[in-house]
């Protein structure tokens, strides 16, 4: 029990030092930011032709576009994938 424990308080202490910008043992993997507007224009799409190929609500696109908010989780690995092989996701969600 007491292993467990530490285990835990030691993540818990990683977890803490990681938000507040301090480096960690802990392998972390963040991905890079994306420009959705660039993806979307490379594209040649409007917001409205984007937002429903991808399923992604307009508002939620507008928001990412003028960096009110940022993609996160499995939007910005989605806007990965679309930046890279757009094709492959269009042809998965038809």
């Amino acid at each position: 029990m007491a292993k467990a424990f530490d285990s835990i308080a030691q993540g818990l202490q990683e977890a803490i030092a990681l938000n507040k910008g301090q480096p960690v043992a802990a392998k972390t993997h963040r991905p890079a930011e994306v420009d959705v507007a660039g993806i979307r224009h490379k594209l040649g799409m409007t917001q409205l032709e984007f937002a429903a190929k991808f399923c992604i609500s307009v508002s939620t696109l507008r928001h990412w576009e003028r960096g009110d908010r940022t993609p996160h989780g499995p939007a910005l690995a989605l806007l990965h994938v679309v930046a890279k092989e757009p094709q492959a996701v269009l042809r998965a969600l038809a």
